[in-house]
């Protein structure tokens, strides 16, 4: 299992190269004067303060895989949440808080008795906590989130179930564990289950196709099933916002139908989100479409680590229409890692560290709701408290692509009323780039509100200024204070 000491001195490591990277200078600079540049652009800043957006905030997801030490996740959490707060994170998203098959070393994606959050001994085992904690520790930490004006997203999984009971399955003619009751993996008592609530069944042979656990997957057009889940006054649903949960993230929505989710927030309500692992933006589109609930963009999670890592090449995020964001931003829930992507051992499914700011710069200066993964917070916290202090101010009005090419990607965003807006430059080559670009801010001069560029320049009569960005970095530029 991982420790979090590993982690985080692997995280550290990384930390410094990027920091080293991300003060790189052109060749004229003298970087012996780099402080005194910094404290300078510091000086010209506006107070960001006065453009805070009315709907501010930032997702965080507070856990990552095998998260340590076992029983104490909430409390670790709960010592985060001011400073998340402080930061402008608005919802933080928490693990599945049911009981799974494996018991506390689940990571809550084997659900097996959906009431026992950390208050039950399951099977004759003496410990009632999950991996995350107690019941009481889990009630907490959500209060203290609340005192905070954080909400507190659960993580539903309603697709498939584990730890039943052996028993025989008529429709599929083999014994399978589907038998839960307070003998078998349910010692709440509740939503007992049996073959009957499986798929296949009286009712229908299955719901979707994209099955993770078939011989167990809960068949929601059981009318018993949808009732358990969120039908009653007493249902899955019901339970948790009695904990005071105030939105869902929707596990693996591939394997059922989206009216289910539709149905699920009718009842129940909230804000929620799915994981619709698919890197298609129309299919991510047609669900959202379909579940009327915001989904991850994995097509921009795809194009990021498309461009940044495989291709190394910034051209594609010029495109139209690749991405969910660009289909339906107010749908698209933006994310640079989660905690299926940093444990996959293909390339292909994760965006590299060396790369992870340059991600979290496009996604917190486009439209769309952006995620910051626990991990990646801790590694690089100071440069993504400025990255989310910019989205919640600066992050304004149309977005427009100025310039997407090999090596560079340039987008403005217009601002709105007094609100200036801000010209994102992201730079993956191995040298200083700068451009001219055409700016909304005639005759004012400009700073990089990130400090990984020290150059001021003034916009002339027609708002043209050249702007720079550090070789395999970012700046973010918008005018100075008056």
């Amino acid at each position: 299992m991982k420790k979090i000491a590993n982690i985080s001195t692997k995280a550290i490591l990384l930390l410094g190269g990027l920091v080293l990277g991300l003060t790189g200078c052109s060749e004229d600079d003298d970087s012996g004067n780099n402080s005194e540049a910094v404290i300078t652009s510091q000086s010209l800043k506006m107070d960001l303060s006065q453009f805070e957006k009315e709907d501010a905030g930032v997702f965080m997801q507070a856990f990552y895989w095998d998260v340590e030490p076992i029983g104490d996740w909430y409390n670790v959490v709960g010592e985060k949440v001011e400073d998340w707060a402080d930061s402008g994170i608005n919802r933080i998203w928490l693990p599945s808080p049911s009981k799974g098959a494996s018991g506390s070393f689940s990571m809550g994606y084997d659900p097996m008795d959906y009431f026992d959050v950390g208050e039950f001994s399951q099977r004759g085992e003496d410990n009632v906590e999950t991996r995350f904690g107690s019941r009481q520790e889990l009630e907490d930490l959500i209060q203290k989130s609340h005192a905070n004006d954080i909400e507190v997203i659960a993580d539903v999984v309603m697709g498939h179930n584990s730890g039943g009971g052996l028993q025989y399955n008529p429709y599929r003619d083999a014994e399978v564990f589907s038998l839960f009751n307070e003998e078998n993996g349910n010692a709440s008592g509740k939503f007992n289950r049996n073959f009957e609530h499986f798929h296949p069944n009286a009712i229908v042979d299955s719901d979707e196709e994209a099955l993770f656990f078939a011989e167990t997957d809960l068949s929601h057009a059981v009318p018993y099933v949808q009732e358990w889940l969120w039908g009653r006054d007493d249902s899955v649903g019901e339970f948790y916002k009695s904990l005071g949960f105030d939105g869902w993230r929707f596990d693996y929505v591939k394997s059922f139908a989206p009216k289910w989710v539709k149905a699920w927030n009718d009842k129940i309500g909230g804000f929620s989100v799915g994981e619709n692992f698919d890197g298609n933006q129309q299919v991510l589109k047609d669900w959202v479409d379909a579940s009327g609930s915001p989904a991850f963009d994995f097509a921009c999670f795809y194009r990021l680590d498309e461009t940044l890592d495989r291709a190394q090449d910034l051209t594609p995020l010029g495109e139209a229409d690749n991405m969910l964001r660009k289909l339906d931003p107010n749908m698209a829930v933006t994310f640079v890692a989660n905690h299926d992507t940093e444990k996959d051992e293909n390339p292909d499914n994760r965006i590299s560290y060396g790369n992870k700011l340059l991600a979290y710069s496009y996604i917190l200066t486009h439209d769309g709701y952006p995620t910051i993964f626990y991990l990646d917070y801790e590694a690089f916290k100071g440069q993504l408290k400025t990255l989310i202090q910019i989205y919640n101010t600066l992050a304004v009005g149309d977005v427009e692509i100025i310039e997407a090419n090999k090596d560079e990607y340039i987008m403005k965003r217009s601002g709105s009323g007094d609100n200036p807006g801000l010209i994102l430059y992201m730079n993956i080559s191995k040298q200083t780039k700068q451009r001219v670009v055409k700016t909304n801010w005639a005759g004012k001069t400009l700073v990089d509100y990130t400090d990984n560029s020290r150059a001021t320049p003034t916009a002339d009569a027609e708002g043209n200024a050249t702007i720079q960005a550090p070789p395999g970095s970012y700046s973010i530029w918008s005018i100075t204070k008056e």
